[in-house]
């Protein structure tokens, strides 16, 4: 399955163009705290329990701090019926990297 992925900066201009897109992070409580994108936080160990919190017809970008507990929780949304579901490709790393240097890291 090729897993749909978008860039921080294509993350960037979303954010701006779209009021309605739905940021979903997939980290733990303890990395959120340290930084975040104002994201819904669903741990990926809960996601399975917990898809009845998502509109399958959102455009829902996921992420985590590098994109791999992001990407497979993409690919599960997908198998779930979730249409319009992105990783986003470095995930908040490279968000602090690329777009907001000020950004705290771990």
């Amino acid at each position: 399955m090729t897993i749909p992925e978008i860039s921080v900066q294509e993350l960037e201009a979303l954010r701006n163009a779209d009021p309605d897109l739905f940021i979903l992070d997939v980290r733990n409580q303890d990395e959120y705290d340290i930084c975040h994108l104002k994201g819904y936080l669903i741990p990926l160990n809960q996601l399975p329990t917990r898809l009845n919190e998502l509109n399958k017809e959102a455009h829902i970008v996921v992420h985590c701090h590098a994109g791999g507990r992001s990407r497979r929780a993409t690919e599960f949304l997908l198998q779930q019926g979730f249409k319009r579901v992105f990783n986003l490709r470095g995930g908040i790393t490279a968000w602090a990297n690329e777009i907001d240097p000020k950004m705290a890291k771990y």
